[in-house]
């Protein structure tokens, strides 16, 4: 009987052009995706893949019914096969497009966790927008062997964006950058010419390196008529025992006396003028006070 009728699948290919927007019936749902027919003799596939930007569906039949009708966009037609892929999530239009020009670099944003894996935590941050905070960018206080030591499944957190690629749809994200480091307080409340204290934890070469807080760290090249003498055992422990207090005194606005600049060694506590600081990198460099 159907060989006295026009083969539809004949002419698909004209009709039926990837890219345009098309409307047919559920006629079945599998586990794999749902069957749309466009017309009679002509059905296509929806793919559960392109049901949803989001990747949280788990059955077709949570999103298409039988019987209901709906507009797919037409992504291949292979008329040898018979065969017609269909895209449904493509008629609401890709969340991505939007987030290449809402989510800029260093803006900060608003997620819910969605899943947690080893090496990071997905947060959404829209309907088919995901990004990807790596284990080392959550929080700046402590080592943590897993995102669940801090996160879980819903929480609402903020993050700063790093890095962005559309193409990938990929979006990488910080939690622990939000949040302000003892180095970040130090840069905003020092300036250039400013007196501080810290503590000569290494030499390389002419350049010591100095302790001036918890977590901040500058760099002082050391003049040739300043050489660097070995540390002794006790006035290692003398200064270590003093660290706390003499940087307390600095920070409130004393500046405590030090020994003679000719001698500079490893565990000296003394003090150092700020040479310059470089916000961006975060860098400190000083100069022997």
């Amino acid at each position: 009987m159907k060989q006295l009728q026009a083969d539809p699948w004949a002419t698909a290919a004209d009709k039926y052009k990837t890219g345009e927007r098309v409307r047919g019936t559920v006629t079945r749902v599998a586990d794999f995706g749902a069957f749309v027919e466009l017309e009679p003799g002509i059905e296509g596939l929806i793919h559960i893949s392109e049901m949803s930007w989001s990747k949280r569906i788990k059955t077709p039949s949570d999103v298409v019914k039988p019987g209901e009708t709906v507009e797919v966009i037409v992504l291949g037609v292979n008329t040898a096969e018979r065969r017609l892929s269909l895209g449904l999530k493509q008629t609401l239009g890709d969340p991505w497009v939007e987030a290449a020009k809402k989510l800029a670099v260093g803006s900060e944003v608003e997620g819910t966790v969605s899943s947690l894996q080893k090496f990071g935590a997905f947060l959404q941050l829209s309907e088919g927008v995901e990004g990807m905070v790596h284990v080392s960018e959550i929080s700046a206080e402590k080592r943590i062997n897993h995102p669940q030591d801090i996160l879980k499944v819903g929480q609402t957190v903020k993050a700063l964006v790093l890095a962005i690629d559309t193409e990938k749809r990929q979006l990488r994200l910080s939690m622990k950058q939000l949040v302000p480091t003892g180095l970040d307080e130090f840069l905003q409340e020092h300036k250039p010419g400013d007196t501080v204290t810290g503590r000569i934890t290494d030499f390389s070469g002419n350049v010591a390196k100095v302790e001036l807080g918890e977590g901040t760290v500058a760099v002082c090249r050391i003049p040739a008529e300043a050489p660097a003498k070995e540390e002794s055992q006790t006035s290692a422990k003398a200064d270590l025992s003093s660290l706390s207090s003499m940087l307390q005194a600095q920070w409130k606005g004393d500046t405590p006396k030090t020994k003679s600049k000719a001698e500079v060694y490893v565990g000296q506590i003394r003090s150092f003028r700020i040479s310059a600081l470089d916000v961006p990198s975060k860098k400190i460099e000083l100069e022997l006070a």
